[in-house]
């Protein structure tokens, strides 16, 4: 399998600019073979500002961008990418948008038949997975299903919190929430990224970098807890 994906929790950390905390990553993966990145900015109304905010960070670490709105036809631009990356937003923005330019089955067919790299941080990371159920987004528009890319068969949270001890807040934790969602059959596990976590697959492998742990769970077990350089191949063979 080809397939080479690096999905990210988050695309600014605290303290830091956009990228700024994962761009080694990003040279890494990409490498100098790749030229051109198509970027697709649909999770955020404002896409020509979000294009800009990805060229300017992107072009200073040696790569051109292109974007997927600007293109007259959005299917060409993605057969011909060198490499893509779908930016963070509104999950539910993004999914509808991708469907309503037909490039759910193109994208995955890049990935796995061509092997074109696959950058996702945010809602760009939650369209990579199985469904974007597990989002914590609002959805604010509709897509014609909750299904995803699916560059993986699980899920996964970006932006993982753990519970605040000292909150009074009495709502659902994240933990209870991934919970409810393991009560409904068919759900795939969940992994819980962190901001400052990232996943790196490649092919048959998968491994957790950046400076935070990720927690990892599974319908009627307990939540599970990884170091970054942690192997989580076992996720893309057996993420029930």
């Amino acid at each position: 399998m080809n397939r080479r994906l690096l999905l990210v929790s988050n695309s600014t950390l605290y303290g830091g600019g956009y990228l700024q905390h994962c761009q080694h990553n990003i040279s890494d993966f990409f490498g100098k073979q790749v030229k051109r990145i198509l970027f697709v900015p649909y999770a955020l109304h404002d896409r020509d500002a979000y294009t800009k905010t990805a060229r300017d960070k992107l072009s200073s670490l040696g790569y051109e961008v292109d974007s997927v709105h600007e293109a007259a036809d959005p299917v060409e631009a993605v057969r011909k990418a060198e490499a893509i990356f779908i930016g963070g937003g509104n999950t539910f923005r993004l999914l509808k948008a991708l469907y309503d330019n037909n490039l759910v089955t193109e994208i995955k067919k890049r990935v796995f038949q061509d092997g074109v790299p696959y950058m996702g941080s945010s809602a760009g990371t939650n369209v990579a997975t199985v469904s974007i159920n597990t989002t914590n987004d609002m959805p604010i528009a509709f897509p014609p299903s909750f299904s995803a890319i699916g560059l993986v068969p699980f899920n996964i949270n970006p932006h993982y919190l753990d519970p605040d001890p000292n909150s009074r807040h009495m709502g659902e934790t994240r933990e209870q929430r991934i919970t409810q969602y393991h009560e409904e059959l068919n759900t795939p596990c969940v992994l819980g990224l962190r901001e400052g976590s990232m996943l790196l697959v490649e092919g048959n492998k998968a491994t957790l970098l950046g400076t935070t742990n990720a927690r990892l769970f599974q319908r009627g077990k307990e939540p599970s807890e990884h170091e970054p350089g942690s192997d989580l191949s076992f996720l893309l063979t057996d993420a029930q």
